[in-house]
Order: C-alpha cells, then structure tokens, then sequence
C-alpha cells in the first residue's frame, strides 16, 4: 500500500473556508457548485480547489460540478467536524470569558465542559451558563472525568508553558493557544498558536499595499 501524501497545512485552512462558504451556499438553496464558483468565492484558483479536495478522494462530476450537502458532508468528515469535541479552558481573564460565551464554538461542536483559574476571587464563580471556575490544581482530574479532548490556553504568558506541560499529561493532545508565548509539546501533541497581532500585521500590510502607501 502506498504511502499517503502529507497534506499541507494550507489546504486544511482552505477546506475550513470552502466548508463555510458551501453552509452559505446550501442556505441560498444552491444544490450544486462549480470548482470555478468556489474559487471565485474563497478567492483562489479552480486548479488549487480540485487540488486541495484530491487529496482526499474523487468528488463531484466532470462538467457538472460538486453537490453541495454531499461536499459538505465530506468537508465536515476530513476535518473531524462531524462530532462534538470537549474542550477544557485555563484562564478565565477577559479573553477566556469572551471564548466560553462566543456561541460560534457550541454551534460547530465545540463545547467548553470545564474552565480553570489559579485566582482563589474566581474558583467558584458561574461562567457563562452552564460552568463554573474550577481550580487549577484539579485540572487532571476534571480532563479525565469529562473527556477533554482540546485544552484552550488563555492564561498570562508566563504560565502558557506550564499549563501545556499539565495539559499533556492530562492526556490532552491537542492544544490551542491563546497565549503569547510559543509552547513546548511532547510528540503526539498538536497546537494552534493564535496571536492577533500577527493578524493585524497582515491587515496593516495589505491596507499599505491596496492605499499605495
């Protein structure tokens, strides 16, 4: 058996877009889609398209196009989307709360089962509308009884490292980081690292470039 093609980090980002916009579309009452289309929307090429879902199989009619439930169907699939995924969260500041109310994580199967603070003020406290802040020194615990699949990290930057480190032994193997310091994970352990100020970075360069700045 041949060995599988390694998939590039890009096309996962591009299938999480063409997902998104086939919801849009199947809202619109769109029962099919060309490859032309779906570029023209997420703002590539018809070629990086068809590329991006070959790597995972045969989809769609040549001339035809790609049927939009059934694509998305198959999007949802690869990206592991088509069930819930518990998550645990450390960091229950501004942004924490923030993450634990944002009602787009529940919607695609993204449920935050627990939240943890070191801050004896917030241990206790009801967060949003089904949890409460638990403390920190029960983290292991909790990952285990509920199942925490995905560990948020929204803690201040110098407690990042040891928080992913307690993560990892809790049996966590896939991270997302809030924080702005880069963390260290053992083999096995994925992470997302989300700092928007690169995002702004971007924003402030191509602003320069569309203003002929």
């Amino acid at each position: 058996m041949g060995k599988q093609p390694k998939i590039p980090k890009a096309t996962i980002k591009r299938l999480s877009l063409y997902y998104r916009r086939l919801e849009l579309l199947e809202f619109d009452g769109y029962r099919m889609v060309s490859s032309e289309k779906m570029a023209w929307l997420c703002q590539v090429n018809p070629a990086q398209v068809r590329k991006d879902l070959g790597y995972f199989g045969e989809f769609g009619v040549r001339g035809v196009g790609y049927d939009v439930r059934e694509l998305m169907d198959q999007v949802k699939r690869i990206l592991a989307v088509n069930r819930t995924w518990n998550m645990g969260l450390v960091g229950i500041g501004h942004l924490g709360t923030a993450l634990v109310n944002h009602q787009n994580f529940p919607a695609r199967g993204f449920t935050f089962v627990a939240a943890f603070d070191s801050d004896p003020q917030k241990i206790g406290r009801p967060l949003g509308s089904k949890l409460r802040i638990r403390d920190s020194r029960e983290l292991e615990e909790v990952a285990r009884e509920k199942d925490i699949r995905i560990g948020v990290i929204a803690t201040p930057r110098a407690e990042a490292q040891p928080v992913a480190d307690r993560l990892s032994t809790a049996g966590i193997h896939a991270i997302l980081n809030f924080s702005r310091n880069r963390i260290s994970v053992p083999e096995g352990c994925v992470v997302e690292n989300i700092d928007f100020t690169i995002r702004l970075d971007i924003l402030t360069y191509r602003l320069k470039e569309a203003l002929g700045m």
